[in-house]
């Protein structure tokens, strides 16, 4: 072991002198994410991409270190989802985190530039059952993204569900897989396979009747499900407006709340399998729209909802 954490130093130091020491806290950030990949290849696995690109490293009390990907671009910036995934790793990631996710948002209060940033999580409030969270995501000082979380320590319940998963759908395998040829980067990290409402062949401008839309959808390569890929997951349909106005414009999720209905176990047993997706939109008026999701297993329990307010402009 002494063996091996002299390696490790040795190696640190080294890639420190290589980096530069006039910016060391970058070098030491830069040197961490290089070593999750190397961990990973002593285990004799492959990191998957998520996992890399929500990573992050302790950086001072209640402040962790990120890096975007460019495996999760989007046309401006990082895809949505796997900044709200980070957004929720800084939680998950805290010494004080109590239970599990039951409510996440995430406002997007500027363009996330590709590169280095920060994100702080504060425990506000501390309950018997609940936990009360702030999390800031900053980027040279500035804000980029705020939001709250509330996490909770679940108990055995009468359960029931009112909502109800589409019924007799074609199985995953039976579908073609959404080609990803001329979309951003993020769109080819999932596998998504739509039943109905999926982007149209030409973007014609012939107005549909409605945006809604059910695919079978995971991550790609296959990963296990769990709550930050869930996080992710819900923000992983495209704009509503494209499919009902079938015409390109800039589009921006300006707000992102997602409720976790599923737990640990309930995640686990999904495996990696594909989920059902449901989305469709409420309402279009003055330049923002109201989006919201549902995430189903394959077994018919409800593991997520989603609503999202997007700017749009024509």
């Amino acid at each position: 072991m002494r063996l091996r954490q002299a390696a490790w130093e040795t190696d640190r130091q080294g890639w420190l002198q290589r980096v530069g020491n006039d910016d060391e806290a970058r070098a030491q950030r830069a040197f961490h994410f290089r070593a999750l990949r190397g961990q990973a290849r002593i285990r004799g696995r492959v990191m998957h991409e998520f996992d890399f690109s929500v990573a992050l490293v302790p950086a001072r009390e209640g402040w962790f270190a990120g890096k975007t990907s460019p495996a999760y671009g989007n046309m401006v910036g990082p895809f949505g989802g796997i900044t709200n995934a980070v957004m929720l790793n800084s939680v998950m990631s805290h010494p004080g985190r109590m239970g599990d996710p039951i409510a996440l948002t995430t406002n997007f209060a500027s363009p996330i530039a590709d590169g280095d940033f920060e994100v702080g999580a504060v425990p506000v409030r501390t309950n018997r059952s609940t936990q009360h969270w702030s999390m800031e995501l900053v980027q040279d000082g500035t804000a980029a993204a705020t939001g709250t979380a509330v996490f909770a320590q679940r108990r055995e319940t009468w359960s029931s569900s009112e909502a109800a998963a589409p019924l007799e759908l074609p199985t995953p395998h039976s579908l073609p897989q959404v080609s990803t040829a001329g979309l951003p980067a993020w769109v080819s990290r999932y596998d998504m396979r739509y039943v109905q409402g999926g982007l149209p062949e030409a973007f014609d401008g012939r107005e549909h009747d409605d945006s809604y839309s059910v695919c079978w959808l995971r991550d790609s390569p296959a990963r296990p499900l769990d709550f930050l890929s869930l996080a992710a997951l819900c923000d992983g349909f495209f704009p509503r407006i494209l499919i009902r106005r079938r015409q390109m414009m800039p589009v921006g999720t300006i707000s992102l709340t997602t409720y976790f209905h599923a737990d640990a176990d309930l995640l686990a047993a999904q495996g990696d399998r594909h989920v059902i997706g449901v989305a469709r939109a409420s309402n279009f008026r003055h330049g923002y729209f109201e989006q919201n999701a549902e995430i189903w297993s394959d077994a018919g329990y409800l593991l997520a909802t989603s609503h999202q307010m997007v700017y749009f402009r024509e």
